[in-house]
């Protein structure tokens, strides 16, 4: 979250945290598990929520971990495999690094990266698809990880191809 936020105060730009997770990459690891077994290729941000089919939103998984997340959401399956603590500190690299990207460029094209928090609450909130699952993690009407989940997908579902 630090690090969106200072995407969003234009105190940083997406080069450095790019080349901070080329840094922490694992050659020939997973995304998720680490594993190098039994690969198959995962949308980080599923289709069914709008994700789009191309490089920018995709990684290799292994088979289990792919079917273990399904269509959850990257910080959504983070917080039901581990919790919302490991979804902030410990989401692996490889996968925060891609998805930030482009829910930066999604949530950018919106223009809800100009969005302050009580803007948040009273806009998104309400439309989030999310919200039993951060009332169960102490978090409703709170920004955290999942924020950037649920607003990614109302911005992708609010855009003219994907409605």
């Amino acid at each position: 979250m630090n690090r969106f936020r200072k995407l969003q105060g234009e105190e940083i730009f997406w080069n450095s945290i790019r080349e901070y997770v080329k840094e922490k990459d694992v050659v020939g690891k997973r995304a998720f598990c680490g594993s190098s077994d039994r690969l198959s290729l995962e949308h980080l941000f599923p289709r069914h929520y709008g994700g789009p089919d191309d490089e920018k939103n995709v990684t290799r998984v292994c088979r289990a971990c792919n079917s273990t997340k399904g269509s959850k959401r990257p910080y959504e399956y983070w917080t039901t495999r581990r919790g919302l603590e490991a979804a902030k500190y410990d989401m692996p690299r490889l996968v925060e690094g891609k998805y930030l990207k482009f829910a930066y460029e999604t949530l950018s094209k919106s223009g809800y990266l100009d969005f302050s928090i009580e803007k948040i609450r009273e806009g998104l909130c309400p439309l989030c698809d999310l919200a039993s699952l951060c009332e169960d993690q102490g978090t409703f009407q709170k920004l955290s990880p999942l924020c950037l989940d649920g607003a990614t997908t109302i911005a992708l579902r609010s855009q003219p191809e994907n409605s």
